[in-house]
């Protein structure tokens, strides 16, 4: 199998990943902080590590304002529904996921909350200056995703950030396609809360997540319950990170998202992308070499985080899926992606599109053999 479904989740994971999760499973798995005993002890003590390197790796300063989640959707829920009030006005894009865009949407329909969507160019990249004229008195929030699911676009995130700060907003980052694949820096980016999983690009095992939600922004929490804190209050603690952690904690999955991060340091996050982008312009090259073939996705480092979106014409996204799968054992995602107003955007609502998202494992010849399949498969179509 030649596995291009990684911004579903990526896979291989690391051999530490595989380890240090079996390890935490075999010889220290207690409940953190829930106990006076060895094992618990060091149970708490690997999630504190696992927290601390994922706080640096985003330079976020105080490892306390981040909550582990157990993936995006839930950290952008606890964000949303935890932030926004009745008569709150939300800015966000055309681009966005469900996971943020139900949320919302719901709010809407519940609350009352105004919500203005700003619509990108050709590829989904939104204009500053669109963001900026949206702006009302009661803006409370601009919600953004860090880069597309659909497309691999990057957004303006900086420069988003710089706009919610100026004005006093608060600014949520969904970073599930950006984190490990791109630079973030909460401080640069002037980012408030931000959502982010731990399976995708971060190479940890499915079921985990984060929320950082930075000292000044008040979440009123979703869930209460035992936190291993505070245990005399029938009340939630409110207090970070316990006030959005109750209950046990993944411990071997946050243990696995640790040890993904160690590996993108140990190799560098620039030379990580500097790979991906290398493979992502043979295989968009190629594609456009083929013809044949309609492309959503920019081919350069600095507009795509690893997606190469691409229909064959006049056959559904669908189809060419399974015939990849089925015939050439190559591993891609078809349809909407969870994602119908970014279709929208890019005017692919009725046949979706063909997503190959590329992940540092990935290899120049696999690349070569799916472009050796592209070919057939336009070959056979233009043939019937």
């Amino acid at each position: 199998m030649i596995y291009l479904d990684n911004a579903a989740t990526s896979f291989p994971k690391p051999d530490k990943v595989y380890e240090e999760v079996l390890r935490c499973m075999k010889e220290y798995c207690a409940n953190p902080g829930r106990g006076g005993h060895y094992m618990s002890i060091e149970s708490g003590k690997a999630v504190m590590e696992a927290r601390e390197a994922i706080c640096s790796f985003f330079n976020i300063r105080n490892p306390m304002q981040l909550s582990f989640t157990k993936n995006a959707t839930e950290a952008l829920n606890v964000a949303i529904k935890g932030l926004l009030k009745a008569g709150d006005h939300v800015i966000t894009t055309t681009m966005e996921h469900n996971s943020v865009v139900r949320p919302l949407k719901t709010l809407e329909k519940e609350l009352g909350i105004e919500l203005t969507f700003i619509q990108g160019n050709e590829y989904g990249e939104v204009d500053i200056a669109d963001i900026q004229r949206a702006v009302k008195e009661n803006t409370r929030l601009i919600a953004a995703t860090a880069s597309s699911n659909v497309n691999g676009i990057i957004m303006p995130f900086r420069k988003i950030g710089e706009i919610a700060k100026a004005k006093g907003i608060v600014f949520l980052l969904d970073a599930a396609q950006g984190a490990g694949a791109i630079t973030i820096d909460v401080e640069e980016d002037h980012i408030d809360m931000m959502a982010f999983p731990g399976h995708k690009s971060l190479l940890g095992p499915q079921g985990t997540g984060a929320l950082y939600v930075r000292e000044n922004v008040i979440l009123k929490e979703l869930m209460q319950g035992g936190t291993g804190s505070n245990s005399e209050n029938v009340f939630q603690p409110e207090i970070m990170p316990d006030m959005l952690e109750s209950g046990t904690l993944n411990t071997p999955g946050i243990v696995g998202m640790g040890a993904g991060v160690g590996f993108i340091n140990s190799f560098g996050l620039e030379n990580i992308k500097l790979y991906k982008a290398m493979l992502v312009k043979k295989l968009h090259d190629g594609i456009t070499e083929i013809g044949g073939m309609k492309l959503y996705s920019k081919n350069d480092i600095n507009h795509n985080s690893g997606i190469v979106a691409m229909n064959v014409d006049g056959i559904d996204s669908t189809e060419i899926s399974y015939v990849l799968d089925k015939v050439y054992g190559i591993a891609t995602r078809a349809g909407l992606h969870c994602a119908p107003m970014a279709h929208a955007a890019l005017g692919t609502m009725k046949t979706g599109v063909v997503r190959f998202s590329i992940g540092c494992f990935n290899t120049v010849q696999e690349i070569d053999l799916v472009l050796n399949a592209l070919k057939e498969i336009v070959l056979k179509t233009q043939n019937n």
